[in-house]
């Protein structure tokens, strides 16, 4: 269901199993949001390429995490999706959480966009939140939302 395309090398690199992830992603997030159950593609890419996608379709001069590209059709192919490695590395490593995870985390986000998720709102962005955290949990992947919990000094 979904085809993973590796414009950079630094993935193969950080990420040898980034297709497997993405096909994981694609069962979890289907079960819960069977809209989810179509065609569609990720790029694993560097910042260099993403802020050049950010700027053309964003109007934004710099890199992202994650970028979806909806199809806008209503059967057939779904959308696409773009992670950029310098972005994805950086936070996970601030995060504390390993590159899979956080990745994991950004394709499901980014599949949750192309079925008109969204977090403009405070609402929406709760809704959208609890659904990322759900598909994650059936991954055995921690809640990226929830409180990190304060070391024992």
């Amino acid at each position: 269901m979904i085809e993973t395309i590796v414009e950079d090398d630094a993935w193969e690199k950080a990420l040898p199993d980034a297709a497997a992830l993405a096909a994981r992603c694609a069962d979890a997030a289907g079960v819960l949001e069977p809209r989810l159950r179509r065609e569609m593609a990720l790029l694993l890419t560097a910042d260099a390429a993403m802020a050049d996608l950010n700027r053309r379709f964003r109007k934004v001069e710099k890199p992202t995490n994650v970028l979806s590209f909806p199809s806008g059709e209503a059967e057939g192919f779904l959308g696409d999706i773009a992670l950029a490695i310098e972005t994805c590395a950086r936070e996970a490593g601030e995060k504390g959480i390993s590159l899979s995870d956080h990745a994991a985390h950004l394709i499901v986000h980014g599949m949750l966009h192309l079925i008109g998720y969204d977090h403009q709102t405070d609402a929406e962005a709760e809704r959208m939140e609890r659904r990322e955290a759900a598909i994650l949990e059936a991954m055995g992947v921690a809640d990226p939302y929830a409180p990190a919990l304060e070391a024992d000094t």
